[in-house]
């Protein structure tokens, strides 16, 4: 029988089998809430013909979404006790982000971040909690504990402070204090190394990457829907569908080529680049899931947004993914990985495919990310397939 209560001590880096906790996995759960209500706002300023403004608060509240899971994950990958208070501490950050979720439409409809913010607080206070205790718990790595609950604590108040001031430095400001808060952790790092195991933390990026892929999938199934439900727009939405379903496949498969666990362990000093640059990938994932929701729409049903816009809202989340999937792993998997002569020319092709809308149309754009994607799939295979056998 477990004790309620265990001393929190840094766990091993090189501790064999780590794998991803129920605690961690529900924890999860409440970021297909949070993400969901993204994709949607995101999706509805497309439809309404304001694409920049609606971008704009999406990078904001994506990265508190994103901000929040990489805090949890963290720690949790040094310091995962799953006592009860380590339990307690986590609900606590859930419930944090279950408020964080429900005051998104305010942020996008009335620029109101009240909500976002005081979610942000009550799930910013479980961690600094558990920041404490493995400060107090654990005196051989003090120091970086002692300095992260500290930095968290002094940037959570210039989160709160920013809700006093004026619209027009809304942007900046929060632009400010994402940069100081993701500073912590390396100021913190200057104290000791930190405690991370780098394949279950290369499993939790991989997990968070498929509910990500969540929203596709719902788009995808949404086409299916109104196929079944517009007959004369049945044949583009089938296409839709299933090409959906393909990039889906596709980028899953792409980004599980990338064997991340390997090269964090061999390459530590590369984690803070690696670990911050997901927030370009995994923002295109979750654009790209407002993407197909759009095209969907845009199928049988006028809208705001030109053809040119709604291709573009599915491109460019397709071309950025792999851009960064690639230069971010391309050091971590030099030789193992997906080549950038693969990839790269591929990126173009789908960045470039909506200048062709006009003759592709929606549709055909979307196809082609499709294609694209699956032959970077099969070319990497056979590149591995012949590395392996030579």
């Amino acid at each position: 029988m477990r004790p309620l209560r265990t001393r929190m001590t840094a766990r091993r880096t090189d501790e064999r089998h780590r794998a991803s906790t129920p605690l961690e996995l529900l924890f999860d759960l409440t970021f297909v809430v949070a993400v969901g209500q993204i994709a949607v706002q995101l999706a509805h300023g497309i439809e309404q013909g304001h694409p920049a403004s609606a971008i704009a608060v999406f990078l904001v509240v994506f990265f508190a979404i994103w901000w929040a899971w990489m805090n949890f994950t963290w720690f949790a990958s040094g310091y995962d006790t799953d006592d009860v208070p380590y339990r307690l501490f986590t609900m606590v950050q859930m419930a944090g982000v279950l408020i964080l979720a429900a005051g998104v439409p305010a942020a996008f409809d009335d620029g109101d971040f009240r909500g976002i913010t005081i979610g942000y607080l009550i799930m910013r206070a479980g961690l600094v909690a558990q920041w404490i205790r493995a400060a107090i718990s654990d005196p051989h790595h003090r120091r970086g504990p002692v300095r992260t609950a500290v930095g968290y604590s002094v940037a959570q108040v210039g989160w709160l402070a920013r809700l006093a001031l004026p619209a027009s430095v809304a942007l900046p400001s929060a632009v400010v204090l994402a940069l100081a808060d993701m500073a912590v952790p390396l100021w913190a790092e200057r104290a000791g190394a930190s405690s991370w195991n780098p394949h279950h933390i290369a499993e939790r990026y991989g997990l968070f990457t498929i509910i990500l892929l969540g929203e596709s999938v719902l788009a995808a199934t949404t086409a299916v829907q109104e196929a079944l439900r517009v007959p004369g727009h049945r044949g583009a939405l089938a296409v839709v569908a299933l090409s959906g379903l393909m990039l889906v496949f596709a980028l899953w498969w792409l980004y599980y080529l990338q064997r991340a666990g390997t090269g964090l362990e061999q390459r530590r000093h590369l984690a803070y680049v690696w670990g911050y640059g997901h927030y370009g990938i995994f923002a295109a994932l979750a654009a790209l899931g407002a993407g197909l929701e759009v095209a969907v729409l845009r199928t049988g049903h006028p809208l705001e947004a030109a053809d040119l816009v709604v291709s573009a809202a599915v491109a460019i989340p397709v071309g950025v993914f792999l851009i960064l999937l690639w230069a971010l792993h391309a050091p971590l998997v030099p030789i193992t990985g997906i080549p950038g002569a693969v990839i790269l020319p591929a990126a173009v092709v789908v960045l470039l495919s909506p200048l062709a809308t006009a003759v592709l149309t929606t549709t055909g754009v979307i196809l082609v990310a499709a294609v694209a994607c699956s032959a970077v799939v099969a070319l990497t295979l056979v590149r591995q397939a012949r590395a392996g056998s030579a």
